[in-house]
Order: C-alpha cells, then sequence, then structure tokens
C-alpha cells in the first residue's frame, strides 16, 4: 500500500475525486504517523482522533454524493474536501482547547469555531488537532511554549524556528500535508524556512483574525503552511477573504486562480520570463552565514537565467525595523492580555484569598518569562512621559518603513527576494538566554509585517545539512502573483538533488527511545554546563 502521507494536498484532491482514495484511509495514515513520533518532536499539543475520524467520514459522503449527481457537484467541492489539516493552538475550535502555548489558558475550552476554522470545515477538510507555538506566539524557535520545545525532524538537537514551529514540524514530518499558522514578524516564514517547506503570510486584512488569540492586533496574521506552492495556494483560498466580524478584514475578492497554479513544471516556469525582481542589499545583515547567503544568490540567480530580470535595490530604513517593531507589538500585547485575569476563563491562583493579591499570582504563574519581558516593554512604551518618545516614534518609522516598499513598486518591481533568516536552525538553548540574539533571528522578515505586505518562504536548497528558506515579498493583495513566482522556482529546480531529501533525522522518530527535545535541551544545558565549569 503507498504511503498517503507522502502525497501533496492537490495530489490527494484528484484521488479523492477520482475515488481512489479515501479521506478515511488519509486520515488515519496521518493520525497513526502523527502519534508514533510526536514524543520525539513535541509538534502537537493535541489530537482529534474521533473526531478526526467522523470529519473524514462525511468528507467521504460529501464526495460519493457529489460523485453520483455528476461532474458539476464533483467540480464544485473545494479542493481540500477529506484532506488533513492542522491548527496552530492559537485557532478557536468549538469544544476544542486553545492554550496560544501558554499555562494561563490551559483547560479552556472555546465555545466558538473561529473564522478560519468555520470556513475550512466548509470546505470538508479534516482537522486533525492542534500544534504547539511559542506562548502567545511571542518567539522565533517553539521554545517558549509552556509544553516544551518542539525538535526539527531535519536534526532533532535543533528548532524547528517559531512561533509556528509545531505547525512547520508537523508539515514537514508528513503527519498533515497542510497547516494554519499565524505570523506577527516572521512566525510563518521563519518556521517554514527551517523545516524546509513553504509557508505564507498573505498581506494585512487578507484572513480573518476572528477567533484568533490576539498577540499584536495590527501585525497578525494567519496563513498557510505547506509542502509546495499549489498546496498554499489551496489552503490560503479556503480561509481568505472578507469577514464582518473582523473590522480588519479586508473586502478584497479573493482569486479563484488560487486553485489552478500551473501542474507543468515547464509552463510553471515560463512565468519568470520578463520578471523584474528587485534585491534588497539590506537584508543580506551582518552575522548571515554564509551558507544562507548562497543559497539565496544562487536562487535569484537561478530565476535571472530562467528569464528573469534582477536588480539591487535599498530599502533604507530595514536597520530600524527590528527596533521599532519590539516597541509597537510589546505595546498592543501588554493591552491585549491585560484580559487574562484569572477572573472569567483560563488559569486562576485563588490561594490568597484576596483578589489583587491572586490577580498578582495568577499573572506572575499563569505567564512564562518572555510574555512578562514583553509584557513590561510594551507597557513601559505606553506610559505616560514615553509614549511619543518610544510608541509614537515607532510607528512614524513604520510608515517610513511602509515607504521604502512603495518606491519600490513604484519603481515597477513586480516582487523582492531576499533571504527568510539569516541562519539555518539553531541548537535547542542556544539563544533562550539571549533575547536580543533570538530576536535577531526575525531581522529578515519583520519589516513585511510592519508594512503590511505579504511575504512567502519557499525552500531553497540546504546548508550544512539544514534547510534554506527563500523569501518572496510582493506588492498588497499580490498573493497569487507570489504565489506563481514560487511555483515558477519550484519549476526551475525540480530536478535539483535537495528536492528529493527527506529531513534527516525523522526515521529516529519512530524509535520509542529516541528522548523528547525537553530531554535533549535538558541534555544540552548540563553538557554546556560541564564544560563551563558551571554546576547545572
Amino acid at each position: 500500500m503507498p504511503d498517503f502521507t507522502r502525497l501533496h494536498a492537490h495530489e490527494m484532491s484528484r484521488l479523492l475525486r477520482a475515488g481512489e482514495i479515501s479521506s478515511r484511509a488519509l486520515t488515519e495514515a496521518h493520525l497513526a504517523a502523527a502519534e508514533r513520533q510526536n514524543g520525539a518532536l513535541n509538534a502537537w499539543l493535541t489530537i482529534y482522533r474521533a473526531d478526526a475520524i467522523a470529519q473524514a467520514g462525511a468528507a467521504d459522503a460529501r464526495i460519493a454524493e457529489a460523485r453520483r449527481a455528476g461532474p458539476a457537484a464533483l467540480a464544485a467541492l473545494h479542493p481540500l474536501c477529506g484532506v488533513p489539516v492542522a491548527l496552530k493552538d492559537l485557532v478557536s475550535v468549538k469544544g476544542g482547547q486553545a492554550t496560544a502555548g501558554s499555562k494561563i489558558l490551559r483547560g479552556y475550552i472555546a465555545p466558538f469555531d473561529s473564522t478560519v476554522t468555520a470556513r475550512l470545515r466548509e470546505a470538508g477538510a479534516v482537522i486533525l488537532g492542534k500544534t504547539n507555538m511559542d506562548e502567545f506566539a511571542m518567539g522565533s524557535s517553539t521554545e517558549h511554549s509552556a509544553y516544551g520545545p518542539t525538535a526539527n525532524p531535519w536534526d532533532l538537537t535543533r528548532v524547528p524556528g517559531g512561533s509556528s514551529g509545531g505547525s512547520a514540524a508537523a508539515v514537514a514530518s508528513y503527519h498533515t500535508p497542510l497547516a494554519i499558522g499565524t505570523d506577527t514578524g516572521g512566525s510563518i516564514r521563519q518556521p517554514a524556512s527551517m523545516c524546509g517547506i513553504v509557508g505564507l503570510k498573505p498581506t494585512y486584512g487578507r484572513v480573518s483574525r476572528f477567533g484568533i488569540v490576539a498577540f499584536a492586533s495590527s501585525l497578525d496574521q494567519i496563513g498557510p503552511l505547506a509542502r509546495d506552492a499549489r498546496d498554499a495556494a489551496l489552503l490560503l483560498h479556503a480561509v481568505a477573504g472578507r469577514d464582518e466580524r473582523d473590522a480588519t478584514s479586508a473586502p478584497i475578492p479573493v482569486p479563484v486562480e488560487l486553485l489552478s497554479l500551473p501542474e507543468s513544471d515547464d509552463e510553471a516556469a515560463s512565468y519568470l520570463k520578463g520578471l523584474r525582481i528587485a534585491l534588497p542589499r539590506e537584508y543580506f545583515v551582518e552575522g548571515m552565514e554564509p551558507g544562507v547567503a548562497a543559497r539565496i544568490r544562487e536562487a535569484v540567480a537561478a530565476m535571472e537565467a530562467a528569464g528573469a530580470t534582477v536588480d539591487e535595490v535599498s530599502l533604507p530604513h530595514t536597520d530600524y525595523g527590528l527596533a521599532s517593531y519590539y516597541i509597537i507589538a510589546p505595546a498592543e500585547a501588554s493591552s491585549n492580555l491585560a484580559r487574562y485575569d484569572g477572573v472569567r476563563y483560563g488559569f486562576s491562583d485563588r490561594s490568597s484569598g484576596e483578589f489583587i493579591a491572586d490577580y498578582l499570582r495568577t499573572r506572575g504563574g499563569g505567564f512564562g518569562p518572555e510574555v512578562k519581558r514583553r509584557i513590561m516593554l510594551g507597557t513601559y512604551a505606553l506610559s505616560a512621559g514615553y509614549y511619543d518618545a518610544y510608541y509614537l516614534k515607532a510607528q512614524k518609522v513604520r510608515t517610513l518603513i511602509k515607504a521604502d516598499f512603495d518606491a519600490v513598486w513604484a519603481a515597477g518591481f513586480d516582487a523582492i527576494c531576499a533571504p527568510t533568516s539569516p541562519t539555518v536552525a539553531f541548537p535547542l538553548g542556544a539563544r533562550t538566554e539571549d533575547p536580543v540574539a533570538m530576536y535577531l533571528s526575525d531581522a529578515c522578515t519583520l519589516p513585511i509585517n510592519m508594512a503590511g505586505l505579504p511575504g512567502a518562504a519557499i525552500p531553497a536548497g540546504l546548508s550544512e545539512g539544514l534547510p534554506v528558506g527563500l523569501q518572496i515579498v510582493g506588492a498588497p493583495w499580490s498573493e497569487l502573483s507570489m504565489l506563481r513566482l514560487a511555483r515558477a522556482y519550484e519549476g526551475i529546480t525540480a530536478r535539483a538533488p535537495w528536492r528529493a531529501l527527506e529531513p534527516a533525522e525523522l526515521h529516529l522518530t519512530d524509535d520509542p527511545t529516541t528522548p523528547s527535545p525537553v530531554g535533549r535541551r535538558q541534555r544540552t544545558a548540563s553538557a554546556s554546563a560541564e564544560g563551563s565549569g558551571v554546576q547545572a
């Protein structure tokens, strides 16, 4: 019997409609892989086995009914009908948990579906479960989860990126063909890059945020993680569009062409002819690993050889992006997270019997150190006497960053290509004690969030055996063009040897004696302490 987990979502869709496979068989194969390998990866926080099997049965019945009704009814089904998908654990699913990776939301059960969840149900997708993440999406490694870190299947001693690291690791490990992540400063694209898959952050407002646990409301955006551009396009089509329950959701039509990216590599590659691509010099930042820079330049050179025109450009305010982001995002987080008080829902410490004391104990014990750090930074930036000096100035810088991008589009460029991350996946524990080093992981991605633009990360080869991601940035609402460009790059590199590789240490996750990421991190910390003469 073939391994259904290696199929792409668009292949599953074709076989389901043809009656050659069933959604139940697909779902059971993916559930088995996730349950068998999660001990070594910790990519999943909960798996909805019974509910997923029921959803698969409903999808099979829906497809069978459409097949009986004729070709028109079959064609009317969304391509994701019967296809498995995972959700980051800040997406509300009625009757299911939504911890946002935090102790303070342990035990919280969502009373409604998010818009993303509802649209996936409408499409007939099968929701397998919820994936691990940095607490409240604050992190770049999925080590700031209250439920332990996630490992990277390419190297189990390394991080998968974050904050959507659980979703990225699950897709890269063939536990699911598709997953939903969120991206506030790079949290879809950076883990996609580090796990060797495709990740897309849509234009701000393209996908409704209703029912998503908030971090920074002017920056958060929901998007797909997948193993190729065609699959990412299918998932984006299913969840995008105007939602009256989200005031920031834009009334922009969702391109139906997302459902029909070219199947032929040659046809896909032809999109590059005549395309103008900008290469920003500021994105090759100081400290970037030579192997990462080399893969990005090779990818852009391949596009140029296939007919694109590539010119170097300057985005002069890029260097201010990191500092301004870490004023704006914590400021919005301090406001959004004020609601977690232990009174209405979630974790509550009432051991003292005094309201104020219990409030302080709840927040002190419920939030992790990174969340506390950002709440304090944000509260300080918004406080009297500092608002103008920090928050207001950061918002002005944000306008300048957006103006840099606007100048590129005004000059006639179709897309910007750049690195996604300055490095490949780094070791577990390497940056947890150095917040600035962790924040620098997103130096190439967060300006795109500041400008509200769409950005994608696509695989571009390996450096020292670990994935490197090429970042594509587009003008507002240009997701279709970006995905066509991503598909074109897949077309011109279809025969590259690295395309056929699977994550190097995925086979180790089948061994029940393989340590969990928590165990590996503790072992690494002990070894580092012994080497430095410090008692662990």
